[in-house]
């Protein structure tokens, strides 16, 4: 029952990546309203959701005596969640930083390069997401319900920046990539267990994730990203959240 659970929330999650080319009621600037929704309910889920069940991770890495490495750090999750924040930052400031090159007609090649390198970068988040299915402590339909939920809306939010970003050729093979990714995540989560602190770290390398993509989604000014919307996802589904 469990794998077959998780089969279908994977298959709806590669089926948001495939259908995010039909959504026209996104527009570009200023940025949609649901859009700015879809962040906001993403920020609710990581800070009222994921966090605290780090906490709990770090709890049990604690518990178990860790590994030599890790001994002398007080807060192994959290600096994997750090971690992973940096590393998104890193590929997205290569990026902006190609296209402006770009703009200029200089390096056309390049470009073409740092696409297949944000799409890499966003093929393992994928597949991380995918795996999570299989390895996260989901104790009933209602565990499942809101991470599918939260991620679905930011994978909403991450294919209209892609899109944006990448234009034609992100819809020509970029969705492809992010559709299949999420499957192959579930099909390696399928055939393979780690450790509940690799299952920890994992957790944590998604919560920086989806931080930053939300914030360079949301803080732009050229995307003109609406507050009052960010503002009513993030209540909204931290009163769903809540009192569940």
């Amino acid at each position: 029952m469990h794998s077959l659970l998780s089969f279908i929330f994977a298959l709806g999650f590669s089926m948001v990546h495939f259908s995010s080319k039909y959504m026209k009621f996104l527009t570009y600037i200023p940025r949609s309203r649901l859009l700015s929704v879809a962040s906001g309910i993403s920020v609710a889920y990581v800070f009222v959701h994921l966090l605290p069940e780090l906490k709990e991770h770090q709890e049990s890495i604690e518990g178990t005596g860790s590994t030599e490495i890790f001994r002398y750090l007080d807060s192994h999750v959290y600096i994997f969640a750090m971690l992973g924040l940096c590393a998104f930052y890193g590929i997205e400031k290569a990026v902006k930083h190609s296209q402006k090159k770009a703009r200029k007609g200089k390096e056309e090649q390049r470009t073409t390069g740092l696409f297949w390198l944000h799409m890499s970068t966003f093929f393992i988040y994928n597949m991380l997401i995918g795996y999570l299915l299989v390895h996260g402590e989901f104790e009933n339909l209602k565990e499942w319900l809101i991470y599918f939920f939260a991620l679905s809306v930011h994978f909403i939010s991450n294919d209209h920046g892609l899109r944006q970003s990448h234009e034609k050729i992100y819809d020509r093979y970029g969705r492809w990539v992010l559709t299949l990714s999420i499957l192959i995540g579930w099909a390696i989560g399928v055939l393979t267990k780690v450790s509940e602190m690799v299952i920890a770290f994992l957790f944590a390398t998604l919560a920086g994730g989806v931080i930053l993509n939300v914030l360079k989604e949301e803080l732009p000014e050229d995307r003109e990203s609406n507050f009052g919307a960010f503002i009513a996802g993030v209540v909204g589904y931290t009163i769903i959240l809540m009192s569940i």
